[in-house]
């Protein structure tokens, strides 16, 4: 998969994601490849949801699952 398609189905997934817990920002969802661990954890310090709810929640979101 190219880095664009990759970029755009993050794309497509942030929208997703922010529909899904209004609270997230885009700064909570930069993601920044490598740090996946971080992003789970900004996400959850946001909505309050276990680690587990989040990794599905993106899966869900993500056609490019990590």
């Amino acid at each position: 998969m190219s880095t664009l398609t990759v970029k755009g189905n993050w794309n497509i997934a942030k929208g997703k994601l922010k529909q899904k817990f209004a609270q997230l920002t885009d700064d909570d969802l930069q993601f920044v490849e490598g740090k996946e661990d971080e992003l789970i954890g900004r996400i959850q310090k946001r909505t309050g949801q276990t680690k587990e709810e989040i990794e599905r929640a993106v899966d869900e979101c993500c056609a490019c699952k990590r």
